[in-house]
């Protein structure tokens, strides 16, 4: 039965980590949403959690849920704000969306380190350098 259900595929939609330094110079890093679709997506959601294990011990973060109403065709969207804390963690980033009358939803991954320094590629979308999930 769950085999019949047709998902459709996620295009043209994805994430992005990008790295600010602030007026105190001191770094902020920020999560986006990317949409390159010429349609907006309606009613977008996403959750984000934060797991791993460090050490033998087993680290999980809040899990916590985004509402973005529209995200207008090519265009971006803060997320939220993201800590260095974290980053040796999986970040998970969960986007469900509505767009053409369809339901689409997809996982997005940061694995634990990815997010660093000598990762950062420019990302024409924010006009600035970032991880930009693939």
């Amino acid at each position: 039965m769950k085999k019949d259900i047709l998902k459709p595929e996620v295009k043209n939609v994805t994430v992005a980590i990008i790295k600010k330094t602030n007026e105190l110079n001191v770094n902020e890093w920020s999560v986006y949403l990317i949409n390159q679709n010429d349609y907006d997506l309606e009613n977008t959601l996403v959750s984000s959690t934060g797991y791993g294990q460090t050490n033998d011990e087993i680290q999980k973060t809040s899990t916590l849920r985004h509402f973005l109403q529209t995200v207008s065709a090519n265009s971006v969207a803060l997320i939220e704000p993201i800590q260095e804390e974290v980053f040796h963690l999986n970040n998970e980033y969960w986007v469900s969306y509505y767009a053409e009358s369809k339901v689409f939803d997809k996982k997005f991954i940061f694995l634990p380190e990815s997010i660093k320094e000598e990762n950062l590629t420019y990302i024409k979308e924010l006009d600035t350098k970032g991880i930009l999930h693939s």
